[in-house]
């Protein structure tokens, strides 16, 4: 059984929580389930601190990373599973144009062209970020009945972001190389 990072740390579920609750939870319980406080304990009792502790560095590693927040949220959901993954066909087909542009610069280098693709790629990025931010910032707010919905326009933004990254990673590529 998994345990709820936001339930441990009293916290709603949020994309955007206040980090500041985060960090104040994370020492609290870092200083509660500090396995040297707890020495003389029965084997028993310091195993299960040392569980505590560790669960306490998972769930303050996960909720303070905006990415890593956002799919493990997914994840409990089971939205990010395989064979889940499909996009709009119109998104792909950009990125697959992005992809056959990045493939002709292996052959024929031209910064023109990574700028181009840089610039779209950022365009894509802006348009992403604007679309999902209002969702993200609201979402805690919805109605249960409500948040299916904005779980999968997230989910759809979290899979748009992971293909823009990877294009940019082989765009970072071409810059070196220059």
């Amino acid at each position: 059984m998994t345990t709820d990072y936001f339930e441990f740390y009293h916290l709603p579920e949020s994309f955007r929580p206040n980090e500041a609750d985060i960090k104040r939870q994370y020492y609290a319980l870092s200083r509660e389930y500090h396995p040297d406080f707890h020495a003389t304990a029965p084997p028993e009792r310091q195993q299960e601190i040392l569980r505590l502790a560790t669960l306490n560095t998972n769930a303050y590693r996960t909720l303070s990373d905006p990415d890593a927040r956002m799919a493990y949220i997914l994840g409990c959901y089971g939205l990010l599973e395989e064979g889940k993954q499909e996009l709009p066909p119109d998104f792909l087909m950009e990125v697959m144009e992005l992809n056959e542009q990045l493939m002709e610069l292996e052959f024929d280098p031209d910064q023109a062209v990574v700028a181009r693709v840089e610039n779209e790629v950022n365009e894509l990025s802006d348009t992403l970020e604007a679309g999902i931010e209002p969702v993200l910032v609201g979402y805690e707010q919805l109605p249960t009945d409500t948040r299916p919905q904005a779980l999968q326009q997230i989910r759809t933004y979290y899979l748009k972001r992971r293909y823009l990254l990877r294009i940019r990673e082989s765009l970072a590529k071409f810059a070196t190389r220059s």
